[in-house]
């Protein structure tokens, strides 16, 4: 009798956001066909890139943690009845979708989103302090962290299914974040034409200093209780941390990077990220063997062929 209770609160609740027009977008969303997606997997530097790639769109009004939903909103923030009349440069971190028409995808180092997300997932209270990092790894790889992220499947799950259907097709930009770390202006040079933007020196100039990581952690210090993201968390543990690649190397411990690297190795080396427990296989993948760690991808992997 529990159970039927249960699941007559729960559609119930249902019912009621459908019709009060409450439950989020989310998957369901309705997809334009100009539309632009900034895909990627969790805690992969998306929120920098709302901030960058918003900064470089909207250049008459700096993107703010108290604006950006509004000028750079993510799929799970709103209805899709307010959605649709958002500006269409959107977050997601949804896997494959073949309705999404030009998609910007991130991906990061996955030993840096293990540490990223293991400290997200204390900021939120997820995990209680002191919560074993090698555990939370283990959990990480098996996609058994919490509900939300392991609906989205593993890092090479989400990798791949955006990487196997969509590369080599001119409206997808694989970006790496190591590589919008180290020169984010020629990221923007490359990712211009998939936003329809004719863009100078100057703009570039602009949304990079509006995007720094100082000016971010400065900004989250005014208003984290302004963001949806941020205003329940915990103050003392910062949502923009290092703002780094190669973290990992110092908050992992030998025995969690080779799970990592045991699980994820062939797909790591694929997107040139180095291996630090095991010889590199030999082979070529998207990458040249000389362009591994944070070396930038060649050009003509990043360049669209047009919008």
């Amino acid at each position: 009798m529990k159970t039927i209770s249960n699941r007559l609160r729960a559609y119930a609740k249902a019912v009621s956001e459908a019709v009060l027009v409450k439950r989020i977008a989310g998957r369901e969303l309705t997809v334009f066909p100009d539309d632009v997606f900034l895909v990627s997997y969790l805690r992969s530097g998306s929120t920098w890139a709302r901030f960058l790639f918003g900064n470089l769109i909207h250049s008459d009004e700096p993107i703010t943690f108290a604006n950006v939903n509004f000028l750079m909103p993510m799929i799970y923030d709103f209805p899709d009845r307010i959605l649709r009349s958002l500006p269409r440069v959107l977050k997601s971190h949804e896997c494959f979708d073949p309705r999404y028409p030009r998609v910007i995808h991130i991906v990061r180092d996955p030993r840096d989103v293990a540490v990223s997300f293991y400290y997200y997932n204390l900021k939120v209270r997820e995990l209680p302090d002191g919560f074993p990092m090698d555990e939370f790894v283990s959990r990480f790889i098996s996609a058994k962290t919490v509900g939300y992220a392991d609906r989205l499947g593993s890092w090479e799950d989400h990798t791949l299914s955006w990487l196997r259907l969509r590369h080599g097709k001119n409206t997808y930009q694989l970006i790496r974040y190591e590589d919008l770390v180290s020169d984010p202006g020629d990221q923007l040079r490359q990712v211009a034409p998939l936003l329809g933007l004719d863009i100078t020196l100057k703009r570039i100039e602009r949304a990079v200093s509006l995007s720094s990581a100082n000016h971010m952690r400065s900004l989250e210090q005014r208003e984290w209780k302004k963001w949806g993201t941020t205003k329940r968390t915990r103050a003392d543990i910062p949502f923009v941390r290092e703002a780094k690649s190669g973290g990992w190397r110092k908050h992992l411990s030998e025995a969690s990077v080779s799970k990592i690297e045991q699980a994820w190795g062939t797909t790591m080396q694929e997107l040139g990220y180095e291996l630090a427990t095991r010889p590199a296989s030999g082979e070529i993948h998207l990458y040249d063997r000389k362009n591994t760690g944070d070396a930038p991808v060649p050009s003509s992997m990043r360049q669209p062929h047009g919008s």
